[in-house]
């Protein structure tokens, strides 16, 4: 099973996001530790926090019609 969802903001792309480190069973921090960053740094992203680089490529995106999608996978269980 699959979800699929358009990404228009930065808001959008961190829920997306957290959803699919929830499906994974995955905390914050167990998430920071496998990419080498701090927990707060996956806090902000899923959080949408604004930042002069995504308000820019969401904007040049809505400026020539470009649409982002992003699907996640949902692990079959098993038993």
């Amino acid at each position: 099973m699959e979800y699929s969802g358009k990404v228009t903001s930065a808001e959008s792309l961190g829920r997306i996001l957290q959803q699919a480190r929830l499906l994974k069973g995955l905390s914050q921090r167990e998430l920071a530790e496998r990419l080498g960053t701090t927990q707060r740094y996956i806090w902000e992203i899923e959080a949408g926090k604004p930042s002069i680089f995504m308000d820019r490529l969401f904007a040049m995106m809505r400026e020539i019609d470009v649409e982002l999608s992003a699907t996640i996978e949902v692990p079959e269980k098993h038993g």
